[in-house]
């Protein structure tokens, strides 16, 4: 694929992950409505799939850079960002590895640890980077109002193991129908 070709194709599935981060986002967990599960990952994948695994990298900092410019939430957007950008990071590298063996049962390993992985990092980089962040910049003291074990726990923990399998499920079944075509475009899945 020419060079012009591709930018375009990063550029489309950059939009349309921005689209889907803006609009087709959902919480999951009754009255923790800032964790939400955000769907923008799909063309994240696709992209990755079609091109390359750094196509797929430079979506997500395109979709981010996107949101950052014309959807700013402020501080929620400055802190959780970041972390968004590293999960899906860490998801995509992962099902781009195992998925591409072409076996269910490594595209199945590749699910489950993509998601227990994913799981681990949020629940790390909750730890260590957004809750100390959230209590200082937002006034949002999740010591206080949760409990951070209760938090960990109880919220992010179930969360990421949901948004985790919805996203992985959501990839394998994309990819599926797509390998023929796949195998063609990116010279990885040969």
């Amino acid at each position: 694929m020419n060079s012009t070709r591709r930018l375009t194709l990063i550029g489309l599935l950059s939009a349309i992950a921005f689209v889907l981060m803006v609009f087709a986002s959902f919480p999951i967990i009754p009255g923790v409505s800032f964790l939400k599960v955000d769907l923008s990952f799909i063309p994240v994948f696709i992209g990755a799939l079609l091109l390359d695994l750094k196509a797929g990298y430079w979506i997500i900092i395109i979709r981010s850079v996107l949101k950052l410019l014309l959807n700013n939430s402020g501080v929620n957007d400055y802190i959780g960002l970041p972390m968004n950008m590293i999960a899906f990071a860490v998801l995509l590298t992962i099902l781009y590895f195992f998925i591409k063996k072409e076996t269910v049962f490594t595209a199945v390993v590749g699910l489950v640890l993509g998601t227990v992985m994913l799981t681990v990092m949020m629940v790390l980089l909750n730890y260590v980077y957004a809750i100390p962040l959230y209590t200082k910049f937002a006034n949002f003291n999740i010591q206080q109002i949760f409990g951070i074990s209760k938090y960990l726990i109880s919220m992010v923990i179930p969360f990421n193991l949901v948004q985790g399998v919805i996203l992985s499920g959501l990839s394998y079944l994309i990819f599926v129908p797509m390998r023929r075509f796949i195998k063609h475009t990116n010279p990885a899945f040969s």
